[in-house]
This record gives C-alpha cells, structure tokens and sequence, in this order.
C-alpha cells in the first residue's frame, strides 16, 4: 500500500512556483483576503450564472466566487501551470468548476466547446505587462467577445500599464486600489 502524501498548503505551493516561474505569477503570495474582498465587490452576484478565471493559480479567489454564485452556476478557470491544474481539480470538489489546462487567450473556443455560450463575468490576476502591446490587445477582444451583453470584466494588477489597452477595448474602465495585499494592487473593471 502506498503511504498518502499531504497536500502541500497552497500558500507554500503558491511561493514555489513563482521562485520557478515569476513572470507567470507577478507575486510570491497568493492574493489577500482584502484584495479578495475588493475584486468581489464589483460583481453583480444575482445576475453571473456563467464564471471565466484567468489564471486561478491555488484558488483563493476561485472558492470565494464559488461561495457567491447559485448551484446552477458555472465557472470556468484556465491555469497554464500543471502544478496547479492538479491541485485545483484536487482540491475544489465543486461540479461547478471545469479547470481547463489552457490558456486563457483560448476562452472564446474553449466555452464554445463546453456548449457554455458567453460568460456574465471574467476575472483574471494574470500579469498583463508581461506581454507584448499586440498579444495584450488581442487577449483582451477576445475576453470582450466572449463576454455577453452587461457582461464585466474584473483584472486585478501590480501596476496601471494596462490601463490604456483596458480603455481601447472596453472605453470606459472603473479603478479601485487595495493597499492591503503583497504588492498593493490595482483592480479595473469593465463593463460591455
């Protein structure tokens, strides 16, 4: 028989792979309640039945969104990281998360594939600066076109430098900062 091994907490799997992979992530630790609580705050929970996450990393936010949304609900995390992928399909039992090891620049096709249809909400942490001012823009239409009519886009960042491309392809773009997280963090919410 195999002896079990414990689940790695997810804060100290959370500081592992950004020592191995920090451009994907931005920080060393997984987002604080605070930031949590502010990037909660923007959303209509009444009205979101259909949930996209950008790059869930150990599901801080994930869970906190599943606690908001009703059981006919549905939410869609892409994570890139393996490590990861394993560790959410472990760890959340939920059937109302699909954890898709894709990238989120493939939400359009990949809801689609689910039969989904549109998404009410897309949430994302992934560092945008990190890509080029091309792929940044082209990430975000596609974002945009799959999110329905009053759809909302909620991207929580370390800095403003996405700022302009927000405004290019949404027009108008709501910006709130939350000091209480490592690194302080800037939230930008737009609607369709």
């Amino acid at each position: 028989m195999q002896p079990q091994t414990r689940p790695v907490p997810p804060g100290l799997l959370f500081g592992r792979t950004f020592l191995r992979h920090p451009r994907m992530l931005g920080s060393a630790v997984p987002s604080s309640r605070f930031l949590i609580s502010r990037i909660l705050r923007q959303v209509d929970w009444g009205k979101t039945r259909v949930v996209v996450e950008a790059g869930p990393g150990v599901g801080t936010l994930t869970t906190a969104m599943l606690d908001r949304v009703g059981a006919d609900a549905s939410l869609v995390a892409f994570e890139m990281n393996h490590t990861f992928v394993a560790h959410l399909r472990n760890q959340i039992p939920d059937p109302r998360l699909r954890v898709l090891h894709r990238s989120a620049a493939e939400a359009e096709p990949a809801l689609t594939e689910l039969g989904i249809g549109g998404a009410d909400l897309l949430v994302s942490g992934i560092p945008l600066s990190g890509l080029s001012r091309p792929a940044r823009l082209d990430l975000l239409a596609g974002w945009r076109r799959v999110l329905r009519p009053g759809g909302l886009l909620v991207v929580y960042q370390f800095t403003r430098s996405a700022l302009p491309d927000l405004k290019h392809v949404f027009g108008q773009v709501r910006q709130e900062f939350e000091p209480l997280n490592v690194l302080p963090a800037r939230v930008f919410s737009c609607a369709t």
